[in-house]
């Protein structure tokens, strides 16, 4: 993410997709996350004590954290 350091904030779910995986679009980076977190059971399962479900566009600072501390920064 050029110079800056990833901040744990509020993301929207395609814009973080996008931060893992800049070389492709949007909708792809998307389902690719979305392969992540199914693949990793833990982390959906965690994502989901923290009030995530599916399709939802905004992910919290908390479900952010999840998905950092199992995949690393993007």
């Amino acid at each position: 993410m050029n110079e800056e350091t990833f901040k744990v904030r509020a993301y929207g779910y395609g814009e973080l997709a996008q931060l893992y995986f800049p070389s492709i679009n949007k909708k792809s980076a998307s389902w690719q996350l979305r392969k992540w977190l199914v693949v990793n059971g833990k982390v959906l399962e965690d994502l989901k004590k923290c009030g995530y479900k599916e399709h939802k566009r905004l992910l919290t600072p908390a479900q952010v954290k999840v998905i950092v501390d199992e995949f690393g920064e993007p």
